[in-house]
């Protein structure tokens, strides 16, 4: 971040203040046709060919309006849901700035995110259980700070509450009030399973903001857990007398545990302890009870030392070689062959994968599914499957523009079995052929059911296939020839998954004992039996191509590993019908005030009643403006006091600020407004600025002790332009390129001096013509890395005045970045260089490349300047320092910086000239990563030693590489 906050800063002109750009926010193209229904707390957007789905969520949000907000003893004002179908994303969130809601409808593959629900029945539950928390701040001193500040005066009070409680209890919610929920599924919490099952019980800082060199597991899974132990302790509705003891007055550190010390008699750290404490013991009696199994055989991995690293997702490319996804803090996603006597090797880095539990093998080819963004509208986002050729290294994108979200090859590699979604919620199961990508075959879903991880039979015949049906999941076996269906495992709330035929056997994943183990249902006889007996969990079922030995991946603290058993179904022990495990929640359930109200929330059609609610167009034009914030502001100079007004529509089409300015020091004030249009391919931006100006100078320069003279005039600053945000990202590398050009005008009156200050435009006028283009592409960084491993950046600019009125000048400058590995695995080498030409003697431009460190700038007519810059992390601590601090990283770096420039001078007979002036520095930093009053935020601040080689000075800045923000 630090490297381009520092190039973004030096963008701006010296003397105006710049035009403020506004971030560009995921858009879907303007073409898409927008709808709307209204309810008493609901309004709901969506695109066209959506309603029928919109219809029901419309329906379902007011079914759990007053459930979900229950126990927090909220009844939250009306809000909007925007339904966003372009991009196969499955997600949702809830903003306050502006005030919305929006769900990514795509249901996603994963079964520890979607259990046995229908994937908007859950996001209608768990987001809008963010939507009354976000309300419950509209009390207290929290009111006080909305009144004045608006949406951000208010999102600044819940600083102090901490992310585990935010989606921990929007997860116990879901829980409570579905038949399914994360916290009925153990692979949801297997991570902190495995910390305790091994011994790792971390301090309370290090579970809230995480490590470089262990793996902890996130704030759903911590709060989901610490929300819980509270509601089964202290009544389901505990967290609602903390909240409103927090918000009343918030803005003390540990308001937040002081809050629920106060309500409970235990601070967070307390919960904590008590909390893991519970479900320690819980889970070490459960796995006392647990039958022995085989031992399997592990192949041999290679993982960074103490780090936490990953091998998952196995699949076999030959009887000898089996093919996985490596990943970790250290690593970036990578596939890798693993045989039983040899080292691994990696075989390919993907790109933005989508799945990576279908990977999958066949023919001598790997096939997955990775994210495509559309090169400007970051809302529409595809899902295409890439083939990769074991022999010949070569990766072929097979879908392009396609939305498959599942995807497996058949044993021989010639053919595709893959799910594909629309945009209207339809589920197809496809065939496809695996070179050219060709549709081959469309199977019947008469019942519009979900389908997860399909998986071919060894003849090639059949396919299994888990499905998604109103009553919960049903294990099928599908005759691709005819298209028949037959159930080998009834409809039921058990959360199966990734199935994989085997002779006589499907085997598939199922929590019914309370951990995730590999199970076979025999097909004939309908038998089930357990196969594995993993103290955590097994997953991830593969055959070899022989069909003797079975392959899948077990979860260690310390990562996944892959395991194998020999295919011996004598070994496998009977297992009865299940369903998926109680929750640890699971006590509140029959108390839970929303429970006793919503019932059962079941996927299926039968909420939607004959009458359909009245629909209406939706013009995001005529909603334009929509104000979120109000009080104090940024000012386009990002300077001085501004109150004003912000405005965000809730399709994030128009970004808006206005307001009005006062400088302390000049005692002058100002008005502005600044838009951003970004509903069109180009970007639109636009800036007003209007004020007044005082400045003092010497008129006579000869006689300056008598000759200071005031001046307070007025002037006016226009800024228009556009810019063009692609985005380029096709493989391991991030990509995008922005091309941008600006006009800006300014002009005075009533300047009455003489003189001027040559940064000033005096009398005159400035007509200022500026454009450029920035392109990176940047290698994908693992957590631990300081900076990118490999990559380059690229800056042009051109600023000039070309209309031949007012203030001449002018400049053109180009820089380049290239990124390197380093010495060790996480060091970064960054090399620049950069060129600026300019004439400088009537209206001097800041600089547009980098400048020497520790150096002061000159407007120099030309300048070149060089830099090499060595990062690396030095320590990986993970040091509490009681209630205050915690550390968890500290990074080094040193670098050289040079510049050779060309300044006006006279020569000694008087005559014009230039001189070259050459600058050179070389330093070092050392800045520390930090979390502080047990916040999850990081921030990071440090020091810098300068050594001018010019002056020979030495000179110690302070730093602050990321304020968290």
């Amino acid at each position: 971040m630090w490297s381009w906050l520092a190039l973004a800063g030096s963008l701006a002109l010296t003397a105006p203040a710049a035009a403020q750009q506004f971030p560009v926010l995921s858009q879907n193209p303007p073409s898409l046709r927008w709808f709307e229904i209204r309810t008493a707390h609901f309004r709901v957007l969506y695109p066209a060919g959506f309603e029928q789905r919109a219809q029901r969520t419309a329906r379902r949000l007011e079914q759990v309006y007053e459930p979900v907000g229950a126990s927090l003893g909220v009844r939250p004002r009306p809000v909007t849901v925007v339904l966003q179908t372009q991009n196969t994303i499955g997600n949702g969130f809830v903003s306050i700035l502006p005030r919305r809601s929006e769900f990514f409808t795509t249901p996603p593959q994963a079964p520890s995110l979607t259990g046995t629900l229908d994937w908007l029945d859950q996001l209608a539950v768990h987001e809008y259980r963010h939507v009354v928390q976000f309300e419950k701040p509209r009390q207290g001193l929290s009111r006080v700070a909305f009144w004045l500040f608006g949406y951000g005066g208010l999102g600044a009070t819940t600083i102090g509450v901490p992310d585990w409680f935010t989606e921990g209890d929007a997860v116990g919610t879901e829980t409570v009030l579905t038949r399914s929920g994360r916290g009925r599924i153990p692979a949801f919490d297997v991570e902190l399973r495995a910390n305790l099952l091994a011994g790792r019980r971390y301090t309370y800082a290090k579970s809230v903001a995480g490590s470089y060199r262990d793996n902890v597991p996130n704030h759903y899974v911590l709060g989901y857990f610490l929300t819980s132990y509270a509601k089964r302790r202290y009544g389901p509705e505990v967290w609602g007398p903390v909240m409103n003891r927090y918000y009343q007055f918030p803005v003390y550190p540990f308001s937040f545990s002081n809050s629920l010390r106060r309500t409970t008699g235990l601070r967070v750290e307390s919960l904590y302890q008590r909390t893991l404490a519970e479900v320690d013991s819980a889970w070490r009696q459960q796995l006392a009870r647990m039958p022995a199994g085989p031992a399997p055989f592990y192949y041999p991995a290679r993982p960074e030392r103490r780090v936490f690293t990953q091998y998952q997702y196995p699949q076999y490319l030959n009887d000898s070689t089996v093919v996985a996804l490596k990943s970790g803090l250290g690593h970036i996603d990578q596939l890798v062959l693993l045989r039983p006597r040899s080292k691994e090797q990696v075989l390919h880095v993907p790109g933005l994968v989508n799945l990576p539990e279908m990977l999958s093998a066949g023919g001598g080819k790997v096939c997955w599914p990775e994210y495509r963004y559309d090169v400007r509208w970051l809302q529409r986002v595809y899902s295409e499957l890439k083939v990769l050729d074991v022999a010949s290294g070569q990766v072929t994108r097979l879908t392009p523009r396609g939305r498959y979200t599942a995807a497996a090859l058949s044993p021989d590699g010639r053919q595709l079995l893959a799910v594909r979604t629309d945009a209207t919620y339809r589920t197809e199961l496809v065939v496809l052929d695996a070179s050219t990508g060709q549709q081959v075959q469309v199977l019947p879903n008469p019942g519009h059911d979900q389908f997860q991880q399909p998986r071919w039979s060894t003849d090639q015949r059949r396919a299994v296939v888990v499905t998604l049906k109103a009553a919960g999941k049903v294990l099928e076996e599908i005759d691709l020839a005819t298209g028949q269906r037959q159930e080998l495992l009834p409809t039921a709330e058990l959360n199966i998954s990734h199935p994989q035929p085997w002779g006589d056997y499907v085997f598939y994943n199922s929590p019914q004992s309370g951990t995730d183990q590999i199970y076979a249902v025999h097909t004939g006889t309908r038998q089930r039996l357990q196969v594995t007996h993993d103290s955590v969990g097994a997953y991830h079922a593969a055959i070899s191509p022989d069909g003797q030995r079975l392959a899948f991946h077990v979860f260690r603290s310390g990562g996944s590993r892959v395991a194998e058993l020999p295919l011996t179904p004598a070994q496998w022990q009977p297992a009865e019908a299940g369903h998926d495990p109680a929750a640890y929640l699971e006590p509140v359930v029959q108390t839970d005030p929303g429970a006793q109200k919503v019932g059962p929330v079941l996927p299926g059609d039968t909420l939607l009643l004959d009458n359909a609610l009245p629909t209406q167009r939706y013009r995001p034009a005529a909603h334009l403006f929509n104000v979120f914030g109000w009080g104090l502001i940024q000012s386009p100079a990002g300077s001085g006091l501004s109150v004003g007004v912000r405005s965000q529509d809730v399709l994030s089409t128009l970004q808006s600020v206005a307001g009005v300015g006062y400088d302390q020091t000049e005692r002058t004030g100002n008005a502005f407004a600044t838009i951003s249009y970004q509903g069109l391919y180009p970007v639109l931006d636009a800036t007003l600025e209007r004020g007044q100006r005082r400045t003092t100078l010497y008129i006579d320069r000869d006689d300056e002790a008598d000759s200071l003279r005031q001046d307070r005039w007025q002037y006016t600053n226009l800024t228009l332009g556009a810019r063009l945000p692609l985005q380029l990202t096709q493989n391991r590398f991030r990509q995008a390129l922005t091309v941008g050009a600006y006009y800006t005008a300014q002009q005075s009156q009533g300047y009455d001096l003489p003189y001027r200050y040559l940064n000033e435009i005096g009398r005159n006028t400035l007509h200022l013509l500026s454009s450029s283009v920035s392109y990176f592409r940047l290698l994908k960084q693992s957590q631990r890395d300081v900076a990118p491993r490999w990559g380059q950046t690229l800056f042009l600019s051109a600023r000039t005045t070309p209309f031949g009125k007012g203030l001449s000048t002018w400049q053109l400058a180009a820089q380049g970045s290239s990124y390197l590995p380093g010495l060790g695995r996480h060091h970064s080498v960054r090399v620049r260089a950069g060129y600026q030409q300019q004439n400088p003697r009537s209206f001097p431009l800041t600089a547009a490349i980098f400048y020497p460190r520790g150096q002061t700038y000159y407007n120099f007519r030309q300048l070149a300047t060089g830099s090499a810059e060595y990062r690396l992390p030095l320590l990986h601590p993970d040091w509490t320092l009681g209630r205050w601090l915690y550390v968890p990283r500290v990074l080094g770096g040193v670098f050289y910086d040079r510049a050779v420039g060309t300044l006006a001078a006279v020569s000694p007979d008087g005559q014009p000239t230039e001189v070259w002036q050459r600058y050179a520095t070389v330093g070092a930093d050392v800045s520390v990563v930090f979390n502080a009053l047990r916040l999850r935020t990081p921030f990071e601040v440090g020091a810098r030693t300068i050594y001018n080689v010019r002056s020979g000075e030495w000179l110690v800045q302070p730093l602050v590489l990321d304020i968290g923000f």
